[in-house]
C-alpha cells in the first residue's frame, strides 16, 4: 500500500509539472500612453481618481475623431497579436493606501478586464516615470534594504491579489521595468539580485499561478539579466529584456536642443561613415542652420557616426546577443520560450531630418530582431502601439491608422 500510494503520488506530480507553464504569449505591442501618465493636480500630486480615460488617452496627440468607431483593443488583436504590455503608472499606488489604493486597484482592474474581455491576454508592467519625483524610479534605487523597495514591494503584492482575481490564465504581472542598478558586473552589489528575489517571493506568497516577468538591472537589457542568478524560478516566470542594440541606431537623435542625429542605414555594411556623415551634412543644410550650429553638430555626430561604422553593425551582432541570453538560460535549465523580448522597435525619421532612422532601414532592423526572437522561441513585444514620438504602430497623424509595412515587418501582413 505505502509503495502504491508513493506511486500515485509521484504520477500526480507528474501531472501537475506537465501542465504547469506561464501564461502563454507570442506577439504583443506595448500600450504605455494609456495608463502611465496619470493626470496630476494644480499643486503637483496626482489627481484623484488617478488614470486616464480611455477617451482621454485616445485624444492625447490627436483629435478623437482619428479613431475608427469600435473597440479599440478587438482591432489589436485583429491585426495578429496575442497579448499587450500594458504600462501603467505605479506612483499613484505607491503614493496611496487602504480605501484609496483599492480605488486606484479597482480602475485598473476594470481597464485590465476591457482588454481581456476583446480576446488580448495582458503583460502588467508596473513602469515608473519622474512626473512625481517622490513616486518615481528612484524609490527602487536605493538598495535592497531601503523604506522605498519595502514601500514598493508592499504595493506589489496588492496588485498580484487584484490579478489574481482576475484570472491567472488571462494576465501577468511584471513588477519592474528597466531597473538601474549600475554597474552589471563583479564590481556592482548584489542588491537587483535580493530585489528581485524578494519580489518573486513576495507575489509568490500570494498566488503559486500568476505568471511573473522578472528583469535584470541596468536598464532591463541582456547584460542585466545575465547578471542575475535565477536561483527564484518556477515554470511560471518569464525573464525579460529589451533590444534597443545598438543604441546608436535604434534611438538616433541629438542630447542638444536643436540638434540633428540621424540616418545611420541598417545594417552599417549598407553605408559608410562619410555617406553618413554628408547626408547630415545636407539635411542640416536644408533646414537652414547656421555655420555655427552645424559645426556644434558635426562634433557630436561625428564619435557617433565613426563608432558605428567601425563595430559594423548587423545581424551577426544582433545574434551573437540573442546567443548569450539563450546561452544564459540554458545553463539554469530555463527554456528559451520563456524568456521575453519586452520592448524592441526603432525611432523613424522625423520630417525635419533632426532624428531617426529612415524608413527601409528601421523595417530592415525591426525584421532582423523579431526573426531572432522567433529563431530562439522567444516571445515579443513591440514598442508601441500609438504615440507622436517615432516609435509607433498607429501612424501619428492624419486617421489612426496601422504602418501596413511595420506589420508586414512583424510578420503580421503578407506581403
Amino acid at each position: 500500500m505505502k509503495v502504491l500510494t508513493v506511486i500515485i503520488g509521484a504520477l500526480c506530480l507528474a501531472v501537475a509539472s506537465a501542465g504547469a507553464g506561464p501564461l502563454p504569449l507570442h506577439r504583443g505591442i506595448g500600450v504605455h500612453e494609456w495608463l502611465n501618465w496619470s493626470p496630476l493636480d494644480t499643486d503637483g500630486s496626482y489627481r484623484w481618481p488617478p488614470y486616464r480615460s480611455e477617451k482621454e488617452w485616445l485624444s492625447g496627440s490627436r483629435p478623437l475623431s482619428d479613431w475608427p468607431r469600435g473597440d479599440e483593443f478587438r482591432r489589436i488583436k485583429a491585426m495578429g497579436f496575442d497579448f499587450i504590455r500594458l504600462t501603467v503608472d505605479p506612483g499613484p499606488l505607491v503614493a496611496s493606501e487602504g480605501e484609496k489604493r483599492q480605488e486606484a486597484l479597482k480602475i485598473l482592474s476594470d481597464a485590465v478586464e476591457q482588454v481581456t474581455s476583446s480576446g488580448l491576454r495582458v503583460v502588467f508592467n508596473l513602469h515608473g516615470n519622474s512626473q512625481v519625483p517622490a513616486y518615481s524610479m528612484d524609490l527602487v534605487q536605493g538598495g535592497a534594504d531601503s523604506e522605498g523597495v519595502a514601500r514598493y514591494r508592499e504595493m506589489v503584492k496588492d496588485v498580484a491579489r487584484m490579478l489574481v482575481r482576475m484570472g491567472t490564465n488571462r494576465v501577468a504581472l511584471e513588477p519592474y521595468n528597466e531597473p538601474a542598478y549600475y554597474p552589471c558586473d563583479a564590481s556592482g552589489s548584489d542588491d537587483w539580485q535580493r530585489i528581485m528575489a524578494g519580489t518573486v517571493h513576495d507575489i509568490r506568497s500570494v498566488s503559486g499561478d500568476l505568471t511573473i516577468v522578472a528583469t535584470g538591472a541596468c536598464g532591463g537589457s541582456i547584460t542585466g539579466l545575465t547578471d542575475i542568478t535565477p536561483d527564484f524560478d518556477d515554470p511560471n516566470i518569464y525573464y525579460s529584456f529589451h533590444m534597443y542594440e545598438p543604441h546608436a541606431f535604434t534611438h538616433q537623435r541629438s542630447e542638444r536642443s536643436g540638434g540633428f542625429m540621424s540616418g545611420l542605414p541598417w545594417p552599417a555594411s549598407g553605408g559608410t561613415a562619410k555617406a553618413a556623415s554628408a547626408a547630415l551634412t545636407e539635411r542640416m543644410d536644408k533646414a537652414g542652420l547656421s555655420l555655427a550650429e552645424k559645426l556644434a553638430n558635426r562634433v557630436e555626430a561625428r564619435p557617433i557616426i565613426s563608432d558605428y561604422f567601425r563595430e559594423n553593425w548587423g545581424e551577426k551582432q544582433l545574434d551573437t546577443r540573442f546567443q548569450e541570453v539563450a546561452e544564459w538560460a540554458g545553463k539554469h535549465g530555463i527554456p528559451t520560450d520563456r524568456l521575453f523580448m519586452g520592448e524592441f522597435g526603432v525611432i523613424l525619421m522625423s520630417q525635419d531630418g533632426r532624428s531617426g532612422a529612415f524608413d527601409a532601414d528601421r523595417l530592415r532592423y525591426i525584421t532582423a530582431v523579431r526573426e531572432l526572437a522567433e529563431k530562439y522561441h522567444i516571445p515579443w513585444s513591440l514598442w508601441e502601439y500609438s504615440n507622436p514620438h517615432g516609435m509607433t504602430l498607429i501612424l501619428p497623424k492624419g486617421p489612426a491608422v496601422p504602418d501596413e509595412a511595420l506589420l508586414r515587418a512583424l510578420g503580421l501582413k503578407r506581403s
